[in-house]
């Protein structure tokens, strides 16, 4: 037993020493393999860092480097200033210079007739309408025979009194009577003249029956037919335009307003005629509309058929010579808020600038304000910007 007990001893101390070597192993292979481990992962996030970075910068550097490949390039005029003829542009309605209404000017009736139409030339006093007058024709005869009744009256009175004058030198007749009989002798007379008088009267609302014109002109409207009855309340029958002046009511605003005189002369075209007429300012309104702001050029014109009362008709009015920008169709842009044209600044950056446009001349457009001259204005491809963007400015020769 102790044999084996020694035996048993000594292979207990052999295997010990082996179980403590293979633990060691072990652990030192995990040691390193956490190492390495934690070396992969540092090199990882080294490497994400810098690929990080590397984006970072390549992302801040690329607009950058890409903007400068798509700015467009645009061609840029500054217009100067142009000594032009000035003009202002106006829209207004076309009347009667002078228009006459015509009515009923005496107790009026029924219209007999009616002797001219819209579109004629009439005469001062010349008849435009008859209106009936039976009655008042008898009572003009009634009239006279009442001058005849006071007439004989009056010769009785007349033949009376000399009578009495001659027997009164005899001293048949006393002072009285004859006293008497001149009282009744003029008072005959008298009677006279008031039926004289009273038939003129007559005579003369028969005359205002008829409806006449007041001067020579064109007839515009005729508001009456044969058979109508009409009267005082009746209204206008008839519109005449004397001796046929036709104006244009020019709208301007009260700066162009200012800007104008009388006797200047203005181009005006009717709605739906190519042509226009030469005319002339002959009056200027003294106020202006506080609503629109605008005033009210008087343009006086000749008759012509195409110059229709109530008509629409533009009209370009000089005003003598003006400094101001021309540019060129092109360089125009225009929307609900009115025309305007892309400026660039300083910084290559457009930016939009209202302008009010004058007339229209062989070089080009007049810039009536909104524009000093000295910008640079885009002159083409301006409907293809917008407010802010970088563009190229190439400075255009013309």
């Amino acid at each position: 037993m102790n044999f084996e007990a020694g035996i048993g001893l000594k292979q207990a101390a052999a295997a010990e020493p082996y179980e403590v070597d293979t633990g060691l192993e072990d652990r030192s292979a995990r040691r390193r393999r956490l190492i390495f481990i934690a070396l992969l992962i540092a090199a990882a996030l080294a490497a994400l860092i810098i690929f990080t970075r590397s984006g970072e910068d390549a992302a801040a550097t690329a607009p950058a480097e890409g903007a400068g490949d798509q700015v467009p390039s645009v061609s840029v005029v500054a217009p100067g200033r142009q000594l032009v003829e000035g003009a202002i542009n106006a829209t207004g309605t076309l009347a009667a210079r002078r228009n006459l209404p015509v009515g009923v000017v005496g107790e009026g009736g029924r219209v007999v007739s009616v002797l001219v139409d819209a579109g004629d030339w009439v005469r001062q006093g010349q008849v435009l309408a008859v209106i009936d007058r039976s009655v008042q024709t008898q009572q003009t005869r009634a009239a006279d025979a009442q001058i005849g009744v006071a007439e004989a009256d009056a010769r009785l009175a007349q033949n009376n009194l000399d009578r009495a004058l001659q027997l009164v030198e005899r001293g048949f007749v006393a002072q009285a009577e004859v006293d008497r009989l001149t009282a009744t002798r003029d008072a005959a007379v008298a009677r006279v003249n008031v039926a004289r008088s009273q038939a003129a009267e007559l005579r003369a609302r028969n005359a205002r029956l008829n409806i006449v014109a007041p001067a020579a002109g064109l007839v515009l409207s005729r508001d009456v037919e044969p058979g109508q009855t009409v009267g005082a309340g009746s209204g206008v029958l008839f519109n005449i335009a004397q001796g046929g002046q036709m104006e244009l009511l020019a709208q301007v605003g009260e700066t162009e307003l200012a800007a104008l005189s009388v006797g200047v002369q203005a181009d005006v075209t009717p709605a739906g005629y190519n042509r226009s007429f030469t005319g002339q300012v002959w009056q200027l309104s003294p106020t202006i509309d506080p609503q629109n702001r605008q005033g009210t050029a008087r343009i006086a014109l000749p008759y012509d058929q195409a110059l229709r009362p109530g008509g629409f008709a533009t009209a370009v009015v000089r005003s003598g010579t003006v400094s101001a920008p021309v540019l060129p169709e092109s360089a125009l842009q225009s929307d609900a808020q009115g025309s305007y044209v892309y400026v660039v600044g300083p910084d290559n950056r457009v930016s939009r600038r209202n302008v009010q446009l004058g007339a229209v001349t062989a070089n080009g457009i007049v810039i009536a304000g909104g524009l000093a001259g000295t910008e640079q204005v885009v002159l083409r491809a301006g409907g293809f910007l917008s407010e802010g963007d970088a563009v190229k400015p190439i400075r255009s020769a013309s």
